[in-house]
């Protein structure tokens, strides 16, 4: 089953919220548990970002329950978008998964786990650029443009040095562009900063040559698992419509 490997509060919180994964879920999640780069392509309300998402989230739960409750103060995921709006959305969309696993670990009696998302794009106010440099978040949610600032700047560099994941959403609307160009060698300086292999999750329409999406997300020497799936039932919001089983 695709949700056994989970920890009991984020199994519990998506049996209660969900029916069952979604072809796209049940065929990324075991490639994505496994450290492999993965590029989903789905159409619309498939789950990708939960498909995304809720591996990282799991693995921020299964530390901060092993420590009391304590997360350590450091970004473990950047998520890439190409538009602002859809920054702001996913992060506003976070919070319900997040209250909801909180609420069943305190119904299994486990400590709570805060775990604190952020958005940084061109529209942040400062105060809250300020608030992030102070206390950065575990969630990075951000655009293209951003994420090429942040590894201009002390600050910023001394907040995404802890990264381990870096999701790209929308990745086909960037592949072959200029913006593209410019978010690879972002890719590039990222890892080179965390002098780690990052796990690299791509989210994408489906849109042939998919190959070549893959390699853009990448880069040279590496493999991506592809995910390809059907056309979906109706979801909700980071699942895809229905938000009860």
């Amino acid at each position: 089953m695709p949700l056994q490997p989970f920890h009991p509060a984020v199994t519990a919180w998506f049996r209660h919220t969900f029916p069952a994964p979604t072809a796209a879920q049940a065929a990324a999640w075991p490639s994505i548990r496994n450290g492999q780069h993965s590029l989903i392509a789905a159409p619309t309300g498939s789950g990708k970002t939960l498909t995304a998402f809720l591996a990282a989230i799991d693995a921020l739960i299964c530390e901060g329950v092993a420590n009391g409750g304590t997360l350590p103060d450091r970004t473990t995921v950047v998520y890439v978008s190409p538009l602002k709006a859809l920054s702001n959305d996913i992060r506003i969309n976070l919070e319900a998964p997040l209250a909801g696993i909180r609420a069943e670990l305190e119904k299994l009696g486990l400590p709570d786990v805060d775990i604190r998302t952020a958005v940084r794009t061109g529209d942040t106010p400062q105060l809250e650029r300020t608030l992030m440099r102070k206390l950065p978040p575990h969630i990075l949610v951000t655009t293209p443009e951003s994420l090429y600032i942040l590894l201009g700047s002390e600050s910023g560099r001394k907040m995404l040095g802890t990264t381990r994941t870096v999701i790209v959403d929308e990745i086909h609307a960037l592949a072959g562009n200029k913006r593209g160009a410019h978010l690879t060698l972002s890719l590039e300086r990222l890892e080179c900063l965390c002098q780690r292999r990052l796990l690299r999750i791509g989210l994408s329409a489906t849109q042939k040559p998919i190959e070549e999406v893959a390699r853009f997300l990448v880069g040279v020497g590496e493999d991506a698992a592809l995910t390809l799936a059907p056309p979906p039932a109706s979801r909700g919001r980071l699942g895809g419509g229905q938000t009860s089983p």
